[in-house]
């Protein structure tokens, strides 16, 4: 506890990493705020009333209850901010996709830090078209779902004039401003914070359910129950950051030319650099999880579109509750399948042997070239297969708890997209904390070490 204390007071001696929190938190601050703020002619306690009772239910599953995460609660609260960054993390999975395939983009890649910027550039272009796209069916989601057309007194307790133009022009400018204005907080935070801008928004809207949902368990659960949910919950935690952090190290020498007037053994060892190559268990995060929830989505829109109300087969039915064992079981299996997938388009082993070749780096006992990329995906193969198969385990482990007692906002947080997002940019930002430690660390030594000479 003394060496928690110890580092805490060291991250607030820096001065320039004390600015960097303190701007990180003032703009996630900001976020959160934003949040909170209705669209025009929304009456927010009434909106907030029904979806509260609907999450207590446990009503708000699926893809939808995924995103109402993401945004914080602003999806569910009709705010300016409530598509959130979602667009944008949408829009670069599709760039990333698009530059395997379209050979303009991936010249882009290869250019530096001037192919990243209109890499960036067309990201952004890209977001406001799905902007454009979603905040109308957005709308049309809070209409349809919080107005109840039969009793015209109610609805307008919800929505002043839904049909009107002054409402839908408006509130769509303000959804696309909004995911706008979220994307360039997010973006000032990695300039001018500390860790990824992006990825903490998203984990601040996470974490904002968290308190609730524990709350809820203390007050409905034993104590003894709740003891055991918490020590479930930090176990949960333990495996996430095996799963983040495991890496299998491929030995790598780079041999460079040998300099005259040096022994063969020094020749040898100064000239004979060994590195690695970490190549993680778990390559594709969390991306499997999100692509598999939206397929999972779909089964019970297309059953609805289909078959009459009240008349949907019990295995849709079953397939939109994400608790029920067919929804664990294809969920699962789509999660392995995913991780493959991503990881194969992700991981590119040829460009990798490629890039080895050229910078004159060998791995012991493979030759260069081809036997290298075999080498490297024979290697990639067999790690992601026990890495999928417990990523598929912790998606499906909320599930899995809430069988067992733990209520279902609280079991949401047991493994699945959540704990990995919020295990994920916690460690990426106390590795930045870190690093700016340790370059403090060794500025001081030089410092002491020069005032050393000095006085010699």
């Amino acid at each position: 506890m003394k060496g928690f204390f110890d580092t805490l007071k060291n991250i607030w001696a820096i001065e320039e990493l004390r600015n960097k929190i303190l701007f990180t938190l003032a703009m996630l601050l900001v976020y959160r705020f934003g949040s909170y703020i209705p669209l025009p002619g929304i009456d927010l306690s009434e909106i907030d009333h029904n979806v509260l009772s609907a999450r207590g239910s446990g009503q708000e599953t699926g893809i939808l209850g995924l995103l109402n995460a993401f945004t914080g609660g602003g999806f569910s609260r009709a705010s300016i901010l409530a598509l959130g960054i979602m667009p944008y993390i949408s829009a670069s999975i599709v760039i990333q996709l698009m530059g395997l395939a379209l050979p303009y983009l991936q010249k882009l890649q290869k250019e530096g830090e001037s192919g990243r910027k209109k890499v960036t550039q067309i990201t952004r272009y890209l977001t406001i078209a799905i902007c454009l796209v979603q905040a109308p069916a957005y709308l049309t989601s809070v209409t349809n779902y919080f107005l109840p057309y039969s009793d015209p007194a109610i609805s307008a307790a919800y929505v002043i004039n839904p049909a009107s133009f002054w409402f839908w022009f408006p509130s769509t400018i303000l959804l696309v401003t909004g995911t706008m204005f979220a994307m360039w907080l997010g973006e000032k935070i990695t300039d001018k914070g500390i860790g990824n801008g992006i990825s903490l928004l998203i984990m601040i809207g996470i974490m904002a359910d968290l308190p609730n949902a524990f709350f809820s368990e203390i007050t409905t659960q034993p104590g003894i129950f709740v003891l055991f949910e918490v020590v479930g919950f930090l176990l949960c935690i333990l495996a996430c950051v095996v799963l983040v952090m495991a890496v299998r190290q491929v030995p790598v020498q780079y041999v460079g030319r040998a300099q005259g007037g040096s022994s063969n053994f020094m020749k040898t060892f100064t000239n004979t650099v060994r590195q690695y190559i970490p190549l993680k268990v778990n390559a594709a995060g969390v991306m499997p999880i999100i692509f598999a929830q939206a397929i999972m989505f779909l089964p019970g829109v297309l059953a609805g579109l289909i078959y009459e109300e009240g008349k949907v087969p019990g295995f849709f039915q079953s397939l939109g509750d994400p608790f029920s064992l067919w929804y664990s079981v294809i969920f699962g299996i789509l999660v392995v399948l995913f991780t493959f997938f991503y990881t194969a388009v992700t991981i590119p082993v040829n460009q990798m042997a490629e890039d080895l070749r050229r910078n004159g780096g060998i791995i012991p006992r493979v030759k260069p070239g081809k036997d290298t990329a075999n080498f490297l995906d024979d290697i990639l193969s067999k790690i992601t297969l026990p890495g999928a198969i417990f990523l598929a385990l912790l998606a499906i482990l909320p599930a899995i708890v809430y069988k067992l007692g733990v209520g279902a906002g609280f079991s949401y947080f047991f493994g699945g997209t959540s704990l990995l997002i919020l295990v994920g940019v916690t460690l990426d930002t106390m590795q930045q904390i870190n690093t700016y430690l340790l370059n403090h660390h060794y500025d001081g030594m030089m410092q002491t070490d020069r005032v050393s000479k000095k006085m010699a």
